[in-house]
């Protein structure tokens, strides 16, 4: 039987090609291919590394509108089955570049997909950073934003630790993209009707705050009562 076949788009903010930030990604997409080749999963890697788009994400900034090669990265998006996101820190945060990237992608673009985060940063006390600014980032996005993130600060490479929580972080990503909403029933309706798993897997997403009334509708049940 031939193995399951899965699509993780990775976005690497690292402003350098040898960047540290690189170096994180590569090493999750390493873990994660190994996990996955483990649950006879064949995961293919789609890098996006926006330093090769900065210009392009500046002029997108000022006019609104993304140039080809930075439209077809952004068009990517949609053939994600998981994501790895990852940030150098600069100034407790993500970088301009990573945020301008994200401006300039549509709110549903990755809505319901697996999205593990990670970030580097040049001492451990920048480590909130994911929790504080990326989190709620891609949680507005409405991203499947997994429970276990990776931060690595300069004086984690080399060491164990670091390898352990990438492999910790890789096998929870790839366990939710095996285990998560249609991906076995949605790779045989895809069959079916010509469209990839993810297109099917994303119509299916559920928005968990659809029945949640609004503040005035709230306000306005508070007055009624006697």
């Amino acid at each position: 039987m031939a193995a399951d076949s899965a699509t993780l788009v990775t976005v690497n903010g690292g402003l350098s090609s040898e960047s540290s930030t690189k170096r994180l990604v590569d090493q999750i997409c390493g873990a994660a291919q190994r996990r996955a080749s483990e649950l006879g999963v064949d995961l293919a890697v789609k890098s996006i590394d926006l330093r090769d788009f900065a210009r392009e994400l500046g002029e997108g900034q000022i006019t609104g509108f993304a140039a080809d090669g930075l439209k077809d990265a952004i068009e990517s998006l949609s053939t994600a089955d998981a994501l790895v996101v990852a940030s150098p820190t600069y100034k407790a945060s993500y970088s301009g570049l990573f945020k301008s990237f994200w401006d300039l992608t549509v709110d549903s673009a990755i809505a319901g997909v697996p999205t593990l985060l990670a970030a580097t940063g040049g001492s451990v006390r920048h480590s909130l950073m994911v929790e504080l600014h990326l989190r709620p980032l891609f949680s507005y996005l409405k991203a499947l934003v997994l429970p276990t993130a990776v931060f690595a600060a300069s004086e984690d490479w080399g060491e164990a630790g670091l390898d352990r929580r990438v492999e910790a972080a890789a096998a929870e990503l790839v366990g939710q993209l095996t285990r998560g909403p249609g991906f076995g029933q949605a790779e045989q309706k895809a069959a079916e009707d010509g469209r990839g798993r993810n297109s099917v897997r994303r119509t299916e997403a559920v928005d968990p705050f659809a029945d949640v009334p609004s503040f005035d509708e709230m306000m306005s049940s508070l007055r009624k009562d006697p």
